[in-house]
């Protein structure tokens, strides 16, 4: 598979990287993109499409569907969905940032996840190195936004936090985290798929 033409970086661009399995994207996640391309100042965001996810029991809609249905969701060109990681072959959120790294030294990348993430990164593979080589933009999302912000990876950056009033700034901090917390959206994705 070719890169997509709108996956075309330049040095000094801030990019949004927004790792899920999107099944299926719906309003809620597009809350969660639209709220850190305006509260960040980012250039883009990429919805990085994940083939399939580790944490998941079960087999997600097939990654043409969701991508497909993720451009629907989020049709402006600053917002791109892409297969990235069913080309590098890999669902591992560090060599997907590795690789994007090496290729751009020159564009600022920022991971994206909503809080239900943040409860679940203490158990991504490498989460220090990824907290380490990029800031973390956490969204508020409907559920116990507590446990998210107690969770053990919240408590081990806790000195690296960058205030919500400051969220500007994250995309030059390494490392740094926010937590925005903007009006909730409830629309999940388990619910949909009930």
């Amino acid at each position: 598979m070719a890169a997509l033409k709108s996956e075309t970086l330049a040095p000094g661009m801030t990019v949004g990287l927004y790792g899920g399995t999107f099944d299926p994207p719906h309003a809620g996640h597009a809350h969660v993109a639209r709220t850190a391309l305006k509260r960040l100042g980012l250039d883009r965001v990429w919805w990085l499409a994940t083939p399939g996810n580790p944490f998941k029991t079960h087999a997600p809609a097939p990654l043409d569907q969701r991508l497909d249905a993720i451009k629907a969701l989020a049709p402006e060109p600053c917002q791109v969905a892409s297969d990235l990681e069913a080309r590098l072959g890999s669902n591992r959120t560090i060599e997907v940032i590795r690789h994007l790294q090496t290729r751009h030294p020159q564009v600022r990348f920022v991971w994206i996840m909503g809080a239900d993430g943040l409860a679940q990164l203490h158990r991504w593979a490498s989460w220090r190195e990824i907290a380490h080589r990029v800031p973390i933009c956490v969204v508020a999302r409907p559920g116990p936004a507590l446990k998210a912000r107690l969770a053990p990876a919240a408590r081990m950056m806790a000195r690296d936090r960058v205030s919500d009033c400051a969220a500007r700034a994250l995309p030059s901090r390494k490392p740094g985290w926010t937590y925005l917390t903007e009006p909730l959206h409830p629309q999940a994705s388990r619910q949909m798929r009930a």
